[in-house]
């Protein structure tokens, strides 16, 4: 794994850990932070591992863009860190293998944002989530896309506008997060998310999780066009043809991916 400066990466077993390492700042996201975590999950992407697991060291999970990276741009320089911090959302979202969230103390704004373009998460307790630029000079436009895609309408207003703080079982509740959990637990409850998530064949997982999100959001008849050809299709690869095999067979299945 690369040396960064801003991030600690390990590989454990089958699991890519990124941990963010910049607790002097509460983990705040400037332009050389994305460009690690840009390169962080392309390079995990393209390992064997089967799961990556997205934490924060320090007082905080992540506080969001660092304004001291922000504040001295013209209009040209903040579009570029906006591209820059989608194109790692979205990353997240396309390499192969299941991404976690550990979250810890606080997640806000483009913290937040972090947390809910990964696959899963899963929070201690005491952390809590905003979008706090609702009641600043910032409005938390970004950060709203994909939190709007985990939550409901009425409740994503009601982060959005008013910048307050939920808790954690309360972004379980509003299904920003899968689990909430009592904080000396976390390491475990992430470990034991991912290994659920991540059984049977790696192949099939990965063209799983990239259907699902080319077909989210979409009218249901483009859904179903979309995920029934993939699902026809994957019906002929070497996964399927095993967990099937398996199953009439009565044994247990043999991945060879």
């Amino acid at each position: 794994m690369a040396d960064y400066e801003h991030l600690l990466v390990k590989q454990d077993s089958d699991t890519v850990r990124i941990t963010m390492n910049r607790p002097q700042r509460r983990n705040s996201l400037t332009a050389d932070h994305l460009r690690e975590l840009l390169d962080a999950f392309e390079s995990a992407g393209n390992s064997d591992a089967t799961g990556i697991v997205l934490a924060g060291e320090g007082k905080a999970f992540s506080s969001g863009h660092d304004f001291g990276d922000v504040a001295d741009r013209d209009l040209a320089g903040v579009r570029d860190l906006l591209r820059l911090c989608t194109t790692v959302m979205r990353t997240v979202q396309e390499v192969p293998q299941v991404v976690v969230a550990r979250v810890h103390a606080t997640a806000w704004a483009a913290g937040c944002q972090l947390v809910a373009s990964c696959d899963l998460a899963v929070a201690a307790e005491s952390a809590t989530f905003a979008l706090p630029g609702g009641k600043g000079g910032w409005f938390c436009h970004t950060p709203a896309v994909p939190v709007a895609r985990n939550i409901g309408r009425k409740r994503l207003m009601e982060l959005a506008l008013t910048g307050d703080p939920i808790d954690a079982p309360t972004a379980a509740e509003w299904g920003l997060i899968n689990y909430a959990v009592p904080d000396a637990e976390l390491d475990a409850r992430v470990d034991e998310l991912l290994a659920r998530a991540t059984r049977g064949s790696r192949l099939s997982k990965a063209v799983g999780k990239q259907t699902l999100y080319a077909q989210l959001d979409r009218p249901e008849a483009d859904a179903y066009r979309i995920a029934s050809e993939v699902m026809a299709s994957m019906s002929q690869s070497g996964g399927a043809r095993e967990g099937m095999a398996s199953f009439l067979e009565k044994r247990p299945p043999e991945w060879s991916d």
